[in-house]
């Protein structure tokens, strides 16, 4: 589904990716981890088409990204899902409305459509019944789960999210995971995530990517990250300082 190629984006004289490359398989969820400030919003940020790359391609369904512009962009875009960080809820909308903004910019369907579409989209996330509070009303959790719902919405091919879970305690983080793993199982879309939520992310992730120093350095299945014999890799899933030279 998603290809990237020799990614490499500067700021001034401070390089960020240093040459990714990263495949996502159609129908899988990848998790990228890596040290806080590595490059992995940035990256995410590429993917997404929100940054242009210096050099090297982002191939999504065979088109590359990273020389589309104007409508043929927002047609990629199209196929897209993204819960950010924060959530980014517009707080003088209702949890409803917030959850309809995308329909009612991306495609044209009537208000009953509409209208159906955010209740289905509600309720997968667990919020029948909540669409007429506003984010303020609502816990951290349920905001969360108002975000995914949003992104949802659309019924995208791919979803991204960028550190889904941020501001939550444990049993949140777990229950946001779980609420992930059965929307995908249930919808069947692409998914890639950043996360700094170790061990959390390997009991839903097909595949884990490690970005350290602007590339992938180690990328597989949970358990071979688990176990990699990479020291960069188990000082971070370890939670130990990078050492130093």
């Amino acid at each position: 589904m998603i290809r990237v190629k020799g990614l490499r984006k500067s700021f001034g004289r401070q390089a960020v990716l240093n040459g990714v490359d990263l495949e996502v398989p159609d129908g899988s969820i990848t998790i990228i981890i890596g040290r806080s400030g590595g490059g992995k919003s940035v990256f995410l940020k590429h993917l997404i088409g929100l940054l242009r790359p210096d050099s090297g391609s982002i191939e999504v369904g065979g088109v590359d990204l990273a020389r589309l512009r104007g409508r043929a962009l927002d047609e990629v875009r199209r196929r897209y899902g993204v819960v950010f960080q924060s959530g980014a809820l517009f707080d003088s909308m209702s949890c409803r409305d917030n959850v309809a903004f995308p329909l009612r910019e991306k495609l044209r369907l009537s208000r009953a459509d509409i209208a159906a579409r955010v209740e289905r989209a509600l309720d997968q996330v667990g919020l029948a019944g909540v669409g007429d509070k506003y984010p303020e009303e609502v816990s951290g959790g349920m905001r969360k789960r108002v975000a995914i719902a949003r992104a949802l919405v659309t019924e995208p091919e791919i979803v991204f999210f960028d550190e889904p879970t941020t501001g939550l305690d444990p049993v949140l983080v777990n229950t946001i995971h779980r609420l992930i793993l059965e929307l995908h199982r249930r919808l069947h879309f692409t998914a890639v995530m950043v996360s700094h939520e170790i061990p959390e992310i390997f009991e839903i992730a097909d595949r884990v990517g490690m970005l350290h120093e602007g590339r992938i350095v180690e990328l597989g299945p949970p358990a071979d990250i688990q176990g990699s014999s990479n020291p960069i890799v188990q000082q971070f899933i370890r939670g130990e300082p990078e050492a130093r030279a």
